[in-house]
């Protein structure tokens, strides 16, 4: 019996639902948007999703989402959808890891892949991998400076990807750098890292997954205003 997976990216800007069947995606509906519009967006674009598809919630036989780092509210919205359609379907939650599936829109014969999102200031959240996407540095916050990668840059071609590129093509001027722009996380690269899990019953308990924040959340207080 084949397996629908419904896919939800919301750990950056992009909006991002897909339905896929056997690991290979069916619909795909994403905004690209440069605000965070998940509040507004999400459960349309699964309705939308789905009734493109032909399909009802009960057809799924789980649901993935993108479990981080990435942004606090956005990992919080999607988490929360997942978790609330999980109960409802009593269907399987799948987690996969955000920068894993970032680093699956390049395609490349050597050289590795730094997946990297832009967090505060010169800071970002970022993984490497090598060409066949294997990870081979955990992921870390790091701040950005001209020597960052440096070690990976002197081997071979590294490839950035993400949100963080804006930043990091400013300090990195190494000739092995290789810059892709204005590419975000999607859930069309989840599809079949999430059936990959789903065939081993890689899943996750909903009543304690939480997301992949990285860091602590850290809330600006306003400034007070002079009476």
């Amino acid at each position: 019996m084949s397996s629908l997976i419904l896919s939800i990216e919301t750990a950056t800007t992009n909006c991002s639902v897909a339905l896929s069947k056997d690991g290979e995606t069916v619909v795909l509906k994403e905004d690209y948007d440069k605000n965070y519009s998940h509040a507004e967006r999400l459960h349309l674009y699964i309705d939308d999703v789905l009734k493109q598809a032909k399909v009802v919630q009960e057809d799924i036989a789980a649901i993935a989402v993108s479990k981080g780092p990435g942004s606090y509210t956005g990992l919080r919205i999607g988490v929360s959808a997942v978790k609330g359609l999980c109960y409802a379907l009593n269907k399987p939650l799948i987690s996969v890891s955000t920068l894993e599936s970032l680093a699956h829109q390049v395609a490349c014969d050597d050289g590795v892949i730094v997946s990297m999102l832009d967090a505060r200031r010169m800071e970002v959240y970022s993984a490497i991998f090598d060409a066949n996407y294997n990870q081979i540095r955990a992921t870390e916050a790091q701040i950005l400076d001209e020597h960052a990668f440096e070690d990976y840059l002197k081997k071979g071609t590294v490839y950035f990807i993400g949100n963080g590129v804006e930043k990091a093509k400013t300090l990195i001027t190494h000739p092995n750098a290789v810059f892709i722009e204005d590419k975000l996380p999607s859930a069309n690269e989840m599809s079949h890292l999430a059936f990959n899990k789903y065939k081993i019953d890689d899943i996750e308990d909903v009543a304690y997954f939480e997301p992949y924040y990285l860091k602590d959340f850290v809330a600006i207080k306003p400034k007070s205003k002079l009476t």
